[in-house]
């Protein structure tokens, strides 16, 4: 039985940005008090899996922003990352957001075919945007209040 994921509340910040640390580098890694700020800011909500992933977004003026996405390395490529989307589109959905977009580093094949199956596409490109100079692609879908066949992501 997959675990039910958990919402993601301040108070939680100390055990997001451990589970953030696991999977990001050390200079890419939130700390807690900026993961406090995020969940706490107008619009801002996030999911979890204890030890396992989580996923920070937020929802404004009928459009909605993944903030990260992370999934610990013992954890990747069992369907976590596709849940927690699932989640942040529905979570967005009901704070009336038709869209979301987000941003990928270019060379991110794992997240990008992610994100393609879960029906986001490019639609511009940030030049030098992360740290190490990397590009980030900038992805959107649109997102469908009324889900068929109870899927949670809304897909189109």
């Amino acid at each position: 039985m997959t675990p039910a994921l958990r919402p993601a509340a301040p108070a939680d910040a100390r055990a997001l940005a451990a589970l953030h640390a696991l999977a990001f580098p050390p200079a890419e890694a939130w700390g807690a008090d900026v993961i406090a700020l995020m969940l706490e800011m107008t619009g801002g909500f996030g999911a979890w899996e204890p030890g396992r992933g989580l996923v920070l977004a937020r929802a404004a003026a009928g459009e909605a922003e993944i903030l990260t996405l992370a999934v610990a390395p013992a954890a990747r490529r069992q369907g976590l990352g596709a849940r927690l989307m699932a989640s942040a589109l529905a979570g967005a959905a009901a704070r009336g957001a038709a869209a979301m977009f987000l941003e990928v580093a270019a060379g991110n094949a794992a997240a990008r075919a992610l994100y393609a199956g879960l029906g986001f596409a490019e639609v511009g490109r940030r030049r030098r945007y992360y740290a190490d100079g990397a590009d980030a692609l900038v992805l959107r879908r649109d997102i469908v209040a009324n889900t068929v066949d109870g899927d949670a992501a809304g897909r189109v």
